[in-house]
């Protein structure tokens, strides 16, 4: 595991200051309880210079993750985008990977969170896939680890303290010589990966899982269905079953720090072709959109410069 590549600068609370000056008490609130809300999110070099990629529809999950929280975000998404903007060009980034976060601070220890104020923070550092570089595919492992219930914590809620889960998940596979987890939900359907979607294609047909299957309502996962409409594959937002993706042609994940990664196997089980046609030209239009190279998609780009 590689460190973390620093950058000079990180936006805390309506301020610009130095890297290791971004510090919070350890009695904080959110580190104690896991009452905080997070987005990745990432900005891609193009032609045209550094561009975050759907960055309106990210600021928005973090404020509608915030109310879920019953968090009151002390700044709007119109001024945590110029700072994310002011940021990427402060640290003087082609690329990078953006961390928005707010969690409940310094005020109160204890369950009830109304007397923690809450704290605005984001930084941006170069920071490649999360996945292995892998073009001809990664490992997948079923965990013993599942998703929640929908109804103990909302799936919607992009939150920090239910991520305790995707992290033994994960710890449990790479730790067995896997890539990436599979998580399933309480009924045994898929639900996703440790940080990504997943996605199955059988016949033509392109299917991923909904949010009540305690998956996360992907920002990429919806870019995903979208490209996919657009090149007129047929796509399914529905259950699956364990042995849906086993019997698939093709199985890939997506996610903001990954991008689109083609799956060779789960379980032991070797899938027929990783990466497949359609997840070779699901992941070409998507680095197509990314990039700004498909003029059709500009509008998911929020230009730096």
């Amino acid at each position: 595991m590689t460190a973390l590549p620093e950058a000079s600068t990180i936006w805390l609370d309506g301020a610009l200051v130095p890297w290791h000056a971004a510090s919070t008490h350890v009695l904080s609130h959110g580190l104690h309880y896991g009452t905080g809300v997070l987005e990745g999110t990432r900005a891609f070099a193009t032609a045209d210079g550094p561009a975050v990629f759907r960055l309106p529809e990210h600021l928005r999950r973090l404020d509608l993750s915030a109310r879920m929280l019953r968090m009151e975000l002390p700044f709007g998404v119109e001024e945590l985008a110029k700072a994310t903007v002011d940021l990427v060009r402060t640290n003087g980034h082609r690329s990078c990977y953006l961390r928005h976060f707010a969690f409940l601070g310094y005020g109160a220890m204890g369950l009830d969170m109304r007397s923690s104020p809450t704290v605005t923070a984001i930084a941006s550092w170069e920071w490649r896939s999360q996945l292995p570089d892998a073009r001809g595919g990664i490992r997948l492992k079923t965990s013993s680890w599942r998703r929640t219930d929908p109804n103990t914590v909302p799936p919607a809620a992009k939150a920090t303290g239910p991520y305790l889960n995707s992290v033994l998940a994960r710890r449990e596979a790479t730790d067995a010589g896997y890539d990436e987890a599979l998580l399933l939900g309480p009924d045994g359907a898929v639900s996703e990966c440790t940080g990504e979607n997943v996605f199955a294609v059988r016949d033509g047909v392109l299917r991923t899982p909904p949010a009540s299957a305690g998956a996360l309502e992907g920002i990429t996962q919806d870019t995903v269905l979208t490209l996919a409409r657009d090149l007129g594959v047929p796509v399914r937002v529905e259950a699956l079953l364990r042995s849906d993706l086993y019997a698939a042609d093709e199985v890939f994940v997506c996610g903001t720090a990954a991008g689109v990664v083609a799956v060779r196997s789960l379980d032991d089980r070797e899938l027929p072709a990783a990466p497949g046609p359609l997840t070779e030209r699901l992941r070409t239009a998507y680095e197509a959109a990314v990039s700004g190279a498909d003029g059709r998609y500009r509008h998911w780009l929020t230009y730096v410069e």
